[in-house]
């Protein structure tokens, strides 16, 4: 499977911050087929080890599996429903936005309401606060709602549909949660081009949930987990926009982020030469990433045991957190290809001290 098809796999599952069951379980699935050992912990973190042929290091290779998305909250008795936020969703990309309900025995299509443009020049408000807002899932009564399987507490993910833009070898993919099920895909194309290949030492892959709300899995997960060294696979804003706030230090289609710094963590320094040198070596376009809005599970995985050091690669993304997040392949190819180049290069004498 090409990683253009696990992308369009990952991002039609449902599974906003726990509530990832469906990207869970078909992780596990997948995995079982194609490496030595899987296992799924109690919060739904998937973990995956494949041996390679002669001794070498322990790679931890991190990806998150959650979605940005929404909690109904209370019932209107009119059947309108109000939701509280699943992780960072912005006001502003709120009103008249598809979604799907994660109901009872089925999932269900809604709307979340806006305004109409007929009625904007009465309104004051620019913004509205989410609380403000409400979903409209074609109910008109409390009971209505009961019978579509929904009720307080039901999550709620962006209803969007997968979309290709660009000319033809230029594909970017519009779709939902490309954050971070873009990266997700990126280690399972890896995993697949290993298949007969040798290589040094052990992988392990950790897939985690919870990374919205607080890098809550990857805590968790990596805590069980002894490794010499890790990388973290997410997307990242760029600022290649024409709003006030973009200074275009990080673009679309420039190659991969290789991340210095963010709200989460400084990069080891090791981790981060060795990402450019293999980059460079192997002619991969990067662009070096420093952006303290963002955080990722590689500053959860370098507090591990007694520390892990940790590199992140970053694939670029427009519109993030958003129904319409925008990522280039070019990019996505490029992280999966220094990811791959990492792997292969390892050898029992490699060393990662500060």
């Amino acid at each position: 499977m090409a990683v253009l098809q696990h992308i369009k796999k990952l991002t039609s599952l449902l599974g906003p911050s726990g509530y990832e069951h469906q990207v869970s379980h078909y992780l596990a699935d997948y995995l079982k087929e194609r490496t030595d050992r899987v296992s799924v912990d109690a919060l739904g973190n998937v973990t995956a080890r494949k041996k390679g042929n002669r001794p070498g290091p322990v790679l931890l290779l991190t990806a998150h599996m959650d979605e940005v998305g929404f909690l109904i909250k209370k019932v209107e008795p009119n059947g309108l429903l109000r939701f509280e936020k699943l992780g960072g969703n912005d006001d502003r990309n709120l009103p008249a936005q598809p979604v799907k309900l994660l109901g009872r025995d089925s999932v269900v299509d809604g709307v979340i309401g806006t305004l109409s443009a007929h009625f904007a020049k009465f309104d004051a408000a620019s913004v509205r606060n989410h609380r403000e807002l409400y979903i409209d899932i074609g109910a008109a009564s409390e009971q209505e709602v009961q019978e579509m399987g929904v009720e307080i507490g039901t999550p709620v993910t962006w209803g969007t549909e997968w979309k290709l833009l660009g000319p033809p070898g230029k594909q970017q993919i519009c779709t939902k949660s490309l954050d971070d099920r873009s990266g997700c895909a990126v280690l399972l194309q890896v995993l697949e081009e290993l298949e007969g290949t040798a290589f040094s030492g052990e992988l392990v892959f950790l897939f985690t949930v919870q990374e919205e709300v607080g890098l809550r899995g990857a805590k968790t997960a990596a805590q069980h987990i002894t490794a010499d060294v890790a990388l973290a696979i997410d997307t990242t804003a760029v600022s290649d926009t024409p709003e006030s706030p973009m200074d275009d230090s990080h673009g679309l289609g420039r190659g991969a982020g290789i991340k210095v710094m963010d709200a989460s963590l400084i990069v080891h320094s090791t981790i981060k030469q060795l990402l450019i040198d293999f980059a460079q070596k192997e002619h991969i376009p990067y662009q070096l990433e420093i952006f303290t809005g963002i955080g990722t599970d590689g500053g959860a995985v370098t507090y591990a045991n007694n520390g892990i050091p940790t590199g992140v690669l970053s694939i670029p993304s427009r519109y993030t957190h958003s129904a319409v997040e925008l990522v280039d392949l070019r990019d996505v190819m490029a992280v999966k290809d220094i990811v791959k180049t990492f792997i292969l290069h390892m050898d029992e004498q490699q060393s990662f001290a500060f």
